[in-house]
């Protein structure tokens, strides 16, 4: 088809416009994969794109959108062929180039892993970027030699769509988890994913001292600033934290003392440019250790045409869980 549906987002005198329009293929970019796109999901990152509220969008038109699986259409690239099913993850899609809310999108096929067997598209999407980061965050806890008899394990964010599958998937490794939220509640969803304990946001978002009492042996934490700073400062000697967002801002107002007085590790957690083998391992992990009846209780689905007033939704913290877009 010459042109498909997908939602672009123009510079304006003012800011920028966003709306579902007509795309040209012939306005595609360079890439040696084209797929046609059935799911993708809505990440704090697209919400920002969408509103316009940071400068995700590096260039006019964008199509947003930072992850998607669909179906090989056309390849020159030797890894792929016609009919392969394939998710994208990052690689600055929905950023500087071309992303994932449009029924067609050509990217690299080094971008590009193969969807596992036996996991839907739907799943995939329902796993998307967030579950993809916090599958690479318990990957790095578990390379830093981080295991369930070392204590419990704190997600920040909890019910967001990072913290939702960081719990699902530290309590399926045996983990004690507790969950930090804003939104107490929402305990009883959290407790299904795996939660053992509730803990309100404000004990870890006021200054606090450059070392409190020792509480957890790990942490996943989506927050970033004062937030992260207060979970270092509380995590057991030895211990590490996975750091995988900035919903709390990119600052960091700590100080050395975890890191030289109890040898705590900062692990930091990029989804973006992540290696292919590193890709392809979270992948596989995903597909077997994540529990899929836990997993849809976190889900809502949306069409393509309701992505718009989601992005602002997410940035407002109405959004639980993960949204799937079906394209």
């Amino acid at each position: 088809m010459a042109t498909f549906k997908a939602i672009r987002i123009e510079k304006a005198d003012k800011g920028q416009t966003v709306a579902l329009a007509d795309f040209d293929e012939n306005e595609l970019m360079d890439g040696d994969v084209t797929v046609a796109v059935e799911w993708s999901t809505l990440n704090y990152k697209d919400g920002l794109a969408l509103t316009g509220k940071a400068p995700v969008v590096r260039r006019f038109p964008m199509i947003p959108g930072i992850d998607f699986v669909g179906t090989v259409e056309k390849s020159t690239n030797p890894d792929w062929k016609e009919g392969d099913r394939v998710i994208l993850n990052g690689w600055g899609t929905g950023e500087t180039h071309l992303g994932a809310y449009a029924q067609k999108s050509r990217v690299k096929g080094e971008w590009l892993v193969p969807l596992p067997i036996g996991m839907t598209g739907r799943e995939a999407m329902a796993v998307g970027t967030a579950g993809y980061t916090a599958m690479l965050s318990l990957l790095a806890l578990e390379k830093h030699g981080i295991t369930p008899k070392a204590g419990p394990a704190l997600v920040t964010g909890a019910a967001g769509g990072v913290g939702s599958v960081a719990i699902a998937l530290l309590a399926k490794a045996g983990f004690h988890v507790i969950a930090s939220t804003g939104r107490v509640s929402e305990g009883d969803y959290l407790k299904k994913l795996g939660a053992a304990e509730i803990i309100d946001r404000a004990e870890l978002s006021a200054p606090g001292r450059p070392l409190g009492k020792e509480r957890w042996a790990c942490a996943v934490d989506s927050v970033g600033s004062q937030t992260l700073a207060n979970v270092l400062s509380q995590t057991k000697y030895g211990g590490a934290v996975a750091a995988c967002g900035l919903a709390g801002g990119m600052d960091l107002p700590s100080s050395v003392a975890p890191f030289i007085l109890r040898g705590v590790a900062l692990l930091g957690i990029d989804s973006v440019m992540a290696p292919q083998a590193l890709r392809r391992e979270a992948w596989r992990r995903l597909a077997t250790d994540l529990d899929w009846s836990r997993l849809q209780s976190m889900v809502t689905e949306i069409g393509l045409d309701q992505v718009i007033g989601a992005g602002s939704d997410i940035l407002d913290g109405k959004v639980r869980g993960r949204v799937v877009v079906k394209i």
